[in-house]
């Protein structure tokens, strides 16, 4: 089971964009991609169908083991999975919170 979902506001513990945080818009084999973070600039040149040429800003992938799961403040912590009426619930070890 993968620890961390869509959805889930995440806080990245190395690189270049250290110490932001965002929301997970989709995630790939052992990438994932997060809104704001790791933010990269394309110049396209014009072609037969564009006359004009653009520059496109995009959130490119990052590493999955360089973010964490962090709370509404903003508390980095692992991952913890208990099971509770036959569902698995995750929580945040550091401050027992419910991950939603």
């Amino acid at each position: 089971m993968k620890k961390i979902k869509i959805g889930d506001n995440v806080k990245v513990i190395l690189g270049r964009d250290k110490n932001k945080i965002g929301k997970v818009k989709s995630i790939l084999d052992k990438k994932i991609i997060i809104e704001g973070v790791n933010t990269k600039i394309k110049h396209v040149k014009p072609s037969q169908k564009d006359k004009i040429g653009k520059i496109i800003k995009f959130d490119a992938p990052i590493s999955i083991s360089n973010v964490m799961v962090c709370n509404e403040k903003g508390i980095a912590s692992k991952i913890s999975i208990i099971f509770e009426n036959n569902k698995k619930i995750r929580i945040l070890k550091k401050t027992k919170e419910l991950i939603k």
